[in-house]
């Protein structure tokens, strides 16, 4: 009698022959992998990658031109942003080179008294502020969206202010103090200030000190602010308030120039 063989015993089922047993059957012979199996899963995995890869291609083929579509306004989109890009660098480049020219004019040389005229060298400093002014309107016209513009019509003002033309210094230096730029903010409303002084308008004057002691910039520190401010008070009659601050700023700032200021005002020099 033939010995029937102990991985089919396993199976509950009856050998056929000692080589041919039910198709159910696997193995139980521990390190072993029936070959069968791992055929038919290698199979199956490559069905599924090719059905995956059939479908995909179908689906393609069904929304071929909303992919197109899509596709189509990406590029169109990051076409339109380097194109910005570009166009930015070129404008800033532009602007920052007339920007440029306009504050050589503004700082050139004022002729010597008796000395021969020069090109670039101005008889007065209202000749050179005219010729500025003329200059930084002109970059602030053409490239106001940019930094520089606001740079520039802050210079407007500036000129403007030294020309006499109060009211329009106004106006560019309020469009300058509405800049992102705190630095440059800050300066156009230290000269704004400085208008409302000159016209009577103290409260809007003190307005603007006070906020800009609040949130100081490089450009503008929380003593020069103060300083202003006291100036104010004490032209205004308002002595007392114009001593505490001055007594502030110098326990503050014992060892810098608004402390050395304010020390100063405080003992009368």
């Amino acid at each position: 009698m033939d010995a029937t063989p102990a991985a089919l015993v396993d199976c509950g089922l009856q050998p056929q022959s000692l080589y041919s047993y039910g198709p159910a059957c696997k193995s139980t012979d521990e390190g072993q992998e029936n070959p069968v199996d791992t055929q038919t899963r290698h199979a199956l995995k490559q069905d599924s990658f090719v059905q995956a890869t059939a479908s995909s291609v179908s689906w393609l083929s069904g929304h071929r031109s909303g992919v197109l579509r899509t596709v189509i306004i990406a590029v169109v989109a990051v076409g339109a942003v380097i194109g910005t890009l570009v166009t930015w660098n070129v404008r800033s480049s532009a602007a920052d080179a007339a920007l440029g020219v306009a504050l050589d004019v503004y700082s050139a040389p004022l002729a010597q008294p008796g000395a021969p005229a020069e090109k670039d060298v101005y008889a007065s400093a209202m000749d050179r502020s005219k010729a500025a002014n003329q200059q930084f309107a002109a970059v602030a016209e053409k490239y106001g969206w940019l930094p520089q513009g606001a740079k520039a019509h802050y210079f407007v003002g500036v000129t403007d202010q030294e020309l006499g033309q109060s009211a329009a210094a106004e106006t560019e230096l309020k469009i300058a103090a509405g800049s992102w730029n705190r630095d440059l903010a800050n300066l156009a409303n230290l000269a704004l200030a400085g208008i409302y002084r000159q016209s009577n308008r103290n409260d809007q004057a003190i307005a603007i000190y006070t906020a800009l002691a609040a949130k100081p910039s490089v450009t503008v520190s929380s003593g020069v602010a103060n300083l202003a401010l006291a100036d104010v008070y004490q032209a205004s009659g308002q002595q007392e308030k114009a001593r505490t601050l001055w007594a502030a700023i110098k326990d503050k700032d014992k060892e810098g120039a608004a402390g050395q200021i304010a020390a100063e005002k405080l003992t009368g020099k």
